[in-house]
Formats: C-alpha cells, sequence, structure tokens
C-alpha cells in the first residue's frame, strides 16, 4: 500500500471525551446491539484460529501444516480488519489519517494483494471524533471491498483514498481504475453506504463508468 502525506501535521484538539452511550442515548438498543455483534465476531474468530492451530500442530503433514498456516494468517488478517472497524469505547478527538492509514493497510493484507489490487491512501492531517471515524471507515471500507468484487474481478488495478478538509468539511474521496458495469443497481452494500452517510450529516456523490468508479463523501467536522 502507497502512502502519500506532504503536508505539516496540525495540532490536536484538547477535548474531554465523550463517552460513546451519551453519544448513542437516542438509540440504547442499536448500541447494545453493535457491541454484542463486535464481541461474537471477535470470540468466534479467536476460536477458529486457536482451531485451526490445534489442527496444525496435530498433522504430521507439512504440507498441511503450511496451508493451515496460510488460513490462519488469512484470518488474523480479517481480524485486523474488524479491530479496526471496531466501535470506539469514547467519542474523542483522534487522527484520522492515522485511523485510516491502518484501516487501509488490513485492507490491503486480507481482501487485496491476492487479486493484485494496489491501494493508494494520500492523507493530510485532520482530527475527527472517533464515533466520525468509525463510521467513515465503515464508509471506506464497504467501498474498497465493492471495488474488490465488483471493479477488479478479473484481479489487477488501483484503487485510491483520499482524505482533506475543506473549511469545516471533511471530504474522502474514493476512486478505482476498474472496469465494472456503468449503470448499477443499487445493492446492499450501496444501501448501508448511503445510510451511513445519513448518520454523518453528510451528502455522497458516486459516478461509475467503463474507465473506473468516483465517489465523494463529505461531512460537517463535529466541534
Amino acid at each position: 500500500m502507497q502512502i502519500a502525506n506532504n503536508t505539516p501535521p496540525s495540532r490536536k484538539k484538547q477535548h474531554i471525551p465523550i463517552k460513546v452511550e451519551e453519544a448513542w442515548a437516542d438509540a440504547p438498543d442499536e448500541f447494545l446491539l453493535l457491541q454484542e455483534m463486535t464481541h461474537r465476531i471477535n470470540n468466534e474468530l479467536t476460536s477458529t484460529i486457536g482451531i485451526i492451530a490445534c489442527d496444525a500442530e496435530r498433522s504430521s503433514s507439512c504440507d498441511v501444516k503450511i496451508a493451515l498456516a496460510r488460513v490462519t494468517e488469512h484470518l488474523y488478517d480479517h481480524a485486523r480488519i474488524y479491530r479496526a472497524l471496531q466501535m470506539p469505547t469514547a467519542n474523542r478527538w483522534i487522527d484520522a489519517a492515522a485511523y485510516l492509514r491502518e484501516l487501509c493497510q488490513s485492507l490491503t493484507r486480507a481482501k487485496l494483494r491476492h487479486k493484485g489490487v494496489e491501494l493508494v491512501l494520500i492523507e493530510r492531517p485532520l482530527q475527527l471524533r472517533s464515533v466520525q471515524c468509525w463510521k467513515l471507515g465503515l464508509v471506506v471500507a464497504e467501498l474498497i471491498t465493492n471495488a474488490c468484487r465488483h471493479a477488479f474481478a478479473e484481479g489487477g488495478g488501483v484503487v485510491r483514498v483520499e482524505l482533506r478538509k475543506r473549511g469545516v468539511i471533511a471530504e474522502c474521496r474514493v476512486t478505482d481504475d476498474g472496469s465494472g458495469p456503468v449503470n448499477i443497481r443499487p445493492g446492499q452494500g450501496l444501501r448501508i453506504i448511503q445510510k451511513l452517510v445519513q448518520g454523518l450529516d453528510g451528502k455522497i456523490n458516486q459516478r461509475f463508468g467503463a474507465d473506473g468508479a468516483a465517489t465523494i463523501v463529505s461531512f460537517p467536522i463535529e466541534g
């Protein structure tokens, strides 16, 4: 994964963190459901990795050990994605560029590199509340996954992610040079993205063409 960063770091905002429970005060059931889903996913991945490790240890075949080691590494890569997308415990100011860097690196290892797809992250210093950053990460992860699945069916290509600040607005641009269909019927993935952008009080602009796709997500930065 390539990372481009040519701007000086910005000053960190000093604010008292807000508990995530307070940010979800109007939807406590959804908050608990998300916590439970995250807990279950982490437990299931840990259990699966442990089972594979035991099977590899019991096997006398070197080929089996190597194959299971690859499976384990692949599961670890996906576990890193879930960790990066885990709901924050406090709504504090964080480095959005660093957050997206970790997420993009995890996505590259788990989903892109074996298909020959390169991910280029163009980052600039930007401080966001952790809940906003988390929702943005969910959007970016879904956009990259969609590109990997639909735009690069035959493998090879480039996905670019760019994050910038325009006054009081944060703007994230995700583009690819794939060859997906021009007329795409909105599926579950696109509907999820639209709902997440609504949760950011933001706007989304998408373009699909024979030379690739481009999505621009913009939303007001919380004070």
